[in-house]
């Protein structure tokens, strides 16, 4: 394979021209009479016996041309496409051949490659970082959070319900005086105050009883999901059975044993309030990348292909694939449960998908203007990491990454660490 020539012949398409010595085809030639002989009858010869002169004699001599061109093309586009360096994008290839003979040929393959692009402001971007302040109120509301998870359910007796409170109740409703389907429901555990039914019902029950019976008068939400339902007037008939009541655990030395490893709410609350640093200054960063990736996405310029935005979304269908299987769920069966098709799953990812191109040409880009190189070192430290998370030897992860795309990889890595370090992040103040 001798790649003659390689032309830029529109925005993004590039066009090679790719010679086949006669030597090559004559080896793609004898392969594919091996392979294709043996289904071949010639009169005078026994099926799959005829010499390869007498079937060439027979059908003609470029019998075997078109399998064999069909054999050598893809390998000898691929070795062309490393040997120009070009990056193409999209397996649409347009092909045009010419000169097709026992001396070999020539074809172009006109392909779609990663767009030119620009950058710049890429340092110094100004980012408002979340404040990781945390307050003693912080960490009390943490404590709250817990002993709610700790608490009891408990029977009140002495009080009418409240807020907060879960009533059992039964309830049926009307409209103009007539039951409706689904308004009815008995021993009903409801939480009053959790907005799960029509709003202003929940108010209604706070303040009876156990053992009351009353109405409860609501307008139905005009955008309500049951269509006869929308904007009408409604009376249920109530009756409460029984207010149960939260019991929170007293917060003490106690109550920290049984909730931690440690035996002082002193000693509890110094590592809650840790605890949340080390998540606020997580979250804070975060915050902080997914601000500049953002910029970047506005920053780059470039002519984009659509193939690459499609090539996106469909990889991320992919994934979503596999954490379903992930899940015990596969793809197929999540699009039936749905009735959504791969192609409007692709159409939903779509602003990902272009916000991760985008970011994905910026980074690079900058890796580039920043002469970011990765050394042997990034590379066996980054083989490691999968290894490690998959539990696998080193050089078997080598197998199925290659090189040359984790090399990219860790650039564009070191690329985005470069901006974030230059990024001015302006921290909030708490409230």
């Amino acid at each position: 394979m001798n790649l003659k020539s390689t032309n830029k012949v529109d925005t993004n398409r590039v066009q090679l021209e790719i010679e086949v010595t006669g030597e090559e085809f004559a080896q793609a030639l004898d392969t594919v009479f091996k392979r294709e002989s043996k289904k071949i009858q010639i009169p005078g010869f026994r099926k799959g016996k005829a010499p390869r002169k007498y079937i060439e004699k027979y059908y003609g001599e470029q019998v075997f041309y078109e399998d064999a061109v069909n054999m050598i093309y893809p390998d000898a586009l691929q070795a062309a496409i490393e040997e120009s360096g070009v990056a193409y994008v999209d397996d649409k290839i347009d092909f045009d051949m010419d000169n097709l003979s026992k001396d070999g040929f020539t074809f172009k393959a006109t392909v779609t490659v990663k767009p030119e692009v620009e950058i710049e402001g890429y340092k110094g971007i100004e980012v408002t970082k979340p404040s990781v302040e945390v307050t003693d109120a912080d960490v009390d509301a943490e404590i709250e959070r817990v002993r709610d998870r700790n608490s009891r359910m408990v029977v009140v007796e002495d009080r009418a319900a409240a807020m907060g409170d879960t009533a059992e109740i039964d309830f049926e409703g009307f409209v103009d005086g007539v039951a409706f389907e689904g308004g009815k429901g008995e021993n009903y555990a409801l939480v009053l105050g959790s907005g799960s039914f029509i709003p202003g019902f929940e108010e209604q029950v706070a303040g009876h009883n156990v053992g009351d019976e009353f109405d409860v008068n609501v307008k139905f939400p005009e955008d309500y999901h049951a269509e006869d339902l929308k904007g009408k007037e409604a009376v249920f008939k109530c009756k409460l059975h029984e207010i149960k009541a939260k019991e929170l655990p007293e917060v003490d030395d106690e109550f920290v044993k049984d909730v931690s490893e440690f035996d002082t709410l002193d000693a509890y609350k110094a590592d809650l309030k840790e605890k949340l640093a080390k998540n606020r200054e997580e979250a804070a960063k975060e915050a902080v990348d997914t601000a500049l990736v953002n910029k970047l996405a506005e920053l780059v310029k470039a002519e984009i292909p659509q193939a690459m935005f499609d090539n996106a979304a469909r990889e991320m269908v992919n994934n979503f694939g596999y954490r379903l299987q992930s899940q015990g769920l596969d793809l197929k069966t999540y699009m039936q449960y749905t009735g959504m098709t791969e192609e409007t799953m692709a159409e939903q990812f779509k602003p990902q998908a272009e916000q991760q191109v985008k970011v994905r040409l910026a980074l690079e880009k900058i890796a580039e203007l920043e002469n970011i190189e990765v050394t042997a070192e990034d590379l066996e430290a980054e083989y490691k990491k999968y290894a490690d998370a998959y539990n696998l030897e080193a050089d078997k992860v080598k197998a199925f990454i290659p090189e040359k795309n984790l090399r990219e990889d860790i650039a564009v890595e070191h690329a985005m660490g470069l901006v974030r370090d230059n990024a001015v992040a302006v921290e909030e103040k708490a409230e």
